[in-house]
């Protein structure tokens, strides 16, 4: 597991390089332009979140407690992605996620760093290669504290307190994600 996580920082840190390569090779007459590229709310992350709101407990007395009431967000993770073009066929892909929290769980706000680079084979292909890294985005839920009466008062997980796993066993099934870090692009397309 440790090599992965080095390769995943070592692929990072190439995307970072050759995004500022690409800064510094541009011309300096050259002017830059920045475009929208697209605006929307939710994930992945997001959904898993609203997941972990399914069901419930019955508590000692009979009421119900539903587990929606914890995991319901007043706020969906926005996210933007834009493009600034450097050259004709060459740009830099970036953007920022919002983050989401609720009362069990948070989504930490994102930061897109990318390029996006194109070539003309033919007159009527192009053949476009892309390739983005986020920074932050990781879903964390957090612990309740459930009183069991005479045995005392422990931080649970707040999904399975009421099951019959031991209290302080329940806090390694609280779920820590993280986004998909690198994602890579390759299109061709031919016109005719």
């Amino acid at each position: 597991m440790r090599e992965r996580s080095n390769i995943r920082g070592a692929l990072c840190t190439a995307v970072l390089l050759l995004c500022a390569l690409l800064f510094a090779s541009a011309a300096t007459a050259q002017e830059w332009t920045t475009s929208l590229v697209d605006i929307h709310q939710g994930s992945p992350l997001s959904d898993k979140a609203r997941g972990l709101g399914n069901g419930g407990y019955e508590l000692q007395s009979g009421s119900w407690v539903s587990f929606n009431q914890w995991y319901h967000a007043n706020w969906v993770d926005m996210h933007v992605d834009l493009l600034t073009q450097i050259t004709p066929d060459t740009g830099i892909l970036w953007g920022f996620g919002t983050g989401e929290q609720a009362e069990k769980y948070s989504i930490a706000p994102s930061l897109k760093l990318g390029f996006l680079t194109q070539t003309h084979p033919n007159p009527n292909s192009t053949l476009s290669l892309s390739v983005t890294s986020i920074i932050g985005g990781n879903l964390t839920e957090k612990p309740c504290l459930a009183d069991y009466g005479d045995l005392g008062s422990y931080s649970v997980n707040c999904r399975l307190a009421a099951g019959e796993t031991a209290p302080e066993e329940t806090l390694k099934y609280l779920v820590n994600a993280t986004p998909e870090r690198l994602h890579l692009w390759l299109n061709y397309r031919l016109t005719f």
